[in-house]
């Protein structure tokens, strides 16, 4: 596994604990403050007010409403006291009434509102949970890498001269868009369409339709395709999950389902991308991205050290199965994914 892998391992697997758990402890210990300063207890009177200043409004601010300090008096058992309001919002005059709240034991200390009981303990209720949410979606996480190591050690050692072991072929695949069915093909060095997958419905919102064909054995199927899903947590280029449904589900869900494990190397073909495919802890193919041109007749235009997105892809397997090879591909293209499993 790549450092990539692994470094990307670690940040999705704990996402959850690192978002959920500082907010959960947030609440927790802002409910605590406000715990500290309730008032529920404090008794009502009415004051008057002897003075009010405007204070400057805030031009950044979104909602740029006038505020004002309210000095006021108000008495108490006989005894006359003063106090300030501060950072009012609303309409104030001198000589107006105006509710104070005072502490029984202490009249000298005023609010203009309460705070009971029931929002601190909402706030350290939803801190609570906030923290045990990234707990157990932290552990599950972690349970899900430990399902995908089910499947059999990652075979890194099996790809280092991959590409010149006997029994190994190179394929392309790349992006068609010269038909009225738009999609990907594969084709081999004597540019022989082996495999292809073909829109045959587009949707804006919702799945689309493609009609995948193996011209190997005559199959046709039709597959949902959804759009691509990105979820990320404080933006981390690491922890950016794409994908989308296939047939329904995420895609990633379908082919671990099926043996099959990705590592991906960011730096050995800079600016292309290396990912090592296997299935069942065995290789199954090596795929790097490159430009519009694939062909080894086009290799000096294919040299052309040129992102071309994530249409254009070389591969080399000594498998036949261009259903699972075309499905691991096209999941790498459509999610746009840069570090996968």
């Amino acid at each position: 596994m790549t450092i990539e892998n692994k470094f990307a391992r670690l940040t999705r697997n704990t996402r959850a604990a690192r978002f959920f758990i500082p907010v959960g402890l947030a609440l927790i210990v802002f409910g605590v403050i406000l715990f500290l300063f309730k008032n529920d207890d404090y008794l009502e009177t009415t004051g008057k007010i002897t003075a009010v200043k405007e204070l400057p409004i805030d031009t950044t601010a979104e909602d740029k409403h006038q505020e004002y300090d309210v000095d006021l008096t108000y008495t108490v058992d006989g005894k006359e006291y003063t106090g300030t309001f501060s950072n009012l919002s609303g309409t104030y005059k001198v000589g107006d009434d105006i509710k104070v709240y005072y502490d029984g034991k202490d009249p000298s200390k005023i609010t203009n509102s309460k705070i009971g009981i029931y929002i601190p303990i909402a706030l350290v209720a939803a801190g609570v949970l906030a923290i045990v949410f990234g707990i157990a979606k932290t552990v599950g996480e972690f349970k899900k890498s430990k399902q995908l190591d089910s499947i059999g050690a990652f075979p890194d050692k099996e790809f280092e001269s991959y590409k010149t072991a006997p029994g190994i072929t190179e394929y392309y695949f790349r992006f068609d868009g010269q038909h009225t069915k738009p999609g990907y093909i594969i084709e081999d060095a004597n540019r022989n369409v082996l495999f292809e997958g073909k829109m045959t419905k587009q949707a804006l919102i919702g799945a689309r339709t493609y009609e995948f064909r193996n011209h190997q054995n005559g199959k046709t199927e039709s597959h949902e395709v959804g759009h691509t899903m990105t979820s990320t947590y404080n933006n981390e280029f690491f922890s950016v999950r794409s994908w989308f449904k296939f047939d329904g589900k995420n895609v990633w869900d379908v082919l671990h389902e099926q043996g099959f494990r990705m590592t991906t190397d960011l730096h050995s073909k800079f600016p292309y991308m290396v990912y090592n495919v296997a299935k069942n802890g065995a290789a199954f193919a090596r795929v790097e991205t490159c430009g519009v041109y694939v062909h080894e007749d086009e290799e000096a235009q294919h040299k052309v050290t040129v992102p071309s997105g994530s249409m254009y892809y070389r591969f080399w397997t000594g498998s036949d199965d261009f259903e699972a090879l075309f499905l691991n591909i096209f999941a790498i293209s459509e999610s746009e994914q840069a570090v996968v499993e």
